[in-house]
């Protein structure tokens, strides 16, 4: 299954997007902290490892090249200097090796921007973990890959079996010549001229199928009108929203599958709704901790949703609609907080607000870099949102890597200007992780919300305890 990495293919509006909300302080990578037991494996059979598997992900072996004078968005080009050894780091964690100082590693490393004159990935092995363990973090710029996709550098690293036999993958990769400066404005004139083409393409199939063309076309649009509508409804102003550093603080809680869906099966909703209601709890504490009142208080999360087809899974690249999914802080009791939230996050699903975001992501494929730079910053303005809370599903079955099974995984989101938190789940084999990315100076209390996230949990499962014996 290889994926999608053409020489000179052209970034996406929303991989673009990525780029344009980049700055020294607010970094667009995104990755995961893996942990496995056993003795860690030696560097140089890692790095044959991921070198055996290139293959599978093309991507990996490309860097960004930008067309001069605004002709057209960046492109994937074969890096005629790639070093696997420069992208796969060795390190040691000091003593005692405990998981707080693999949280402090995870901040550094994390705080780094990655380098656009090479392939915009990393991947770190830390040895020296306690307990007989040893860590791998994976650092990817969010234009190559989204957390859906499900194919990363780090996807391709696993095994189902403990006693996998080694892939024997062709690799017959040559790189081509990188691109000279009057190449990448003949492609950008050329991409160009294929727009109005590619609209006509779209005409035909108006005229082909008028009746199911004129249906969407109208959802579509009332969808962007939802959307616009957000800009009337802005969210509140609270100390999450404050202008951060290029520092970071990174801290886990871990849980177990089953509790969330038994809180969901007795209070109906989705694993989802569970999760932001916990999220909303740990908030909802650390607010009262900083003095804030929380009284008809009610938070905004952008919460990425997946707009990927069917014929689209394996490819790389964003394929996402960023949707307001609210954290009602002033409800106390948590059951009705609960109950609040899956009630909005059902209204959002039958709204039409993620057709909007993709007919709005379709147009600005057509859109100049301009044009394109400007609605980019209108998707990550804290004016729309005050964190973003991302949950991703994983695989539940064991995984393992060169015959190291891996334990937990603890996913890493980003933070956009402003933002000085952004939640990250993931669930792994029966597991429920929680990553947590804070801006080092204005989050100094990351602890407080972290340790609210059982707490709220614990409130939840027992109230479901009380409800199932009640019964």
């Amino acid at each position: 299954m290889a994926t999608s990495g053409r020489h000179l293919d052209r970034l996406t509006a929303v991989d673009a997007s990525f780029l344009t909300n980049e700055s020294s302080s607010s970094h667009m990578h995104v990755g995961a902290i893996l942990i496995f037991e056993g003795p860690p494996p030696k560097y140089t059979d890692l790095v044959e490892h991921v070198r055996s598997r290139l293959p599978l992900v093309p991507r990996f072996r490309q860097k960004l090249v930008v067309p001069p004078l605004e002709a057209g968005r960046p492109l994937w080009a074969d890096d005629v200097n790639f070093n696997l050894t420069y992208h796969i780091r060795h390190t040691a964690l000091p003593e005692p090796g405990g998981e707080e100082q693999l949280k402090q590693l995870a901040g550094r490393i994390f705080s780094q921007q990655l380098d656009r004159s090479k392939p915009l990935w990393e991947l770190w092995l830390a040895q020296n973990l306690e307990r007989n363990r040893f860590a791998i973090l994976t650092k990817t710029h969010h234009a190559m890959v989204d957390g859906v996709s499900g194919v990363d550098i780090g996807t391709v690293l696993f095994d189902l079996e403990r006693d996998a036999k080694p892939m024997e993958l062709e690799d017959n990769w040559v790189p081509q010549p990188e691109p000279g400066t009057a190449e990448l404005v003949a492609r950008g004139i050329a991409d160009a001229v294929a727009a109005p083409v590619k609209i006509a393409e779209r005409a035909v199939d108006v005229v082909r199928n008028p009746e199911t063309t004129a249906k969407k076309l109208v959802e579509g649009l009332e969808g962007v009108g939802e959307i616009v509508s957000a800009f009337a409804d802005p969210a509140p102003d609270v100390p999450l929203n404050e202008e951060i550093g290029p520092h970071r603080r990174y801290v886990w809680e871990r849980s177990e599958l089953a509790t969330f869906k038994g809180i969901k099966d007795t209070f109906g909703g989705t694993v989802n709704d569970v999760v932001l209601a916990v999220v909303t709890g740990a908030l909802r504490k650390w607010l009262h901790g900083r003095r804030v009142r929380t009284e008809g208080l009610e938070l905004r999360a952008l919460v990425p949703v997946s707009i990927r087809s069917e014929d689209e899974r394996g490819d790389l690249g964003n394929r996402i609609a960023l949707m307001r999914g609210p954290l009602p802080v002033y409800i106390e009791d948590p059951v009705r907080r609960l109950r609040t939230i899956s009630d909005a996050m059902a209204g959002l699903k039958r709204s039409k607000q993620a057709l909007g975001a993709e007919v709005i992501s379709r147009f600005n494929d057509f859109a100049p870099p301009t044009i394109l730079a400007q609605a980019s910053r209108i998707n990550f303005s804290t004016r729309l949102f005050n964190l973003i809370v991302t949950n991703v599903p994983g695989p539940q079955m064991p995984l393992y890597v060169l015959g190291r099974e891996m334990e937990e995984v603890f996913p890493v989101a980003f933070l956009p200007q402003n933002h000085c938190l952004a939640v990250a789940i993931m669930s792994y084999h029966g597991k429920v992780g929680f990553g947590l990315l804070a801006d080092y100076d204005c989050m100094e209390d990351i602890e407080v919300v972290s340790n609210g996230l059982n707490e709220s949990l614990v409130e939840l499962e027992a109230a479901a305890g009380k409800k199932v014996k009640a019964a």
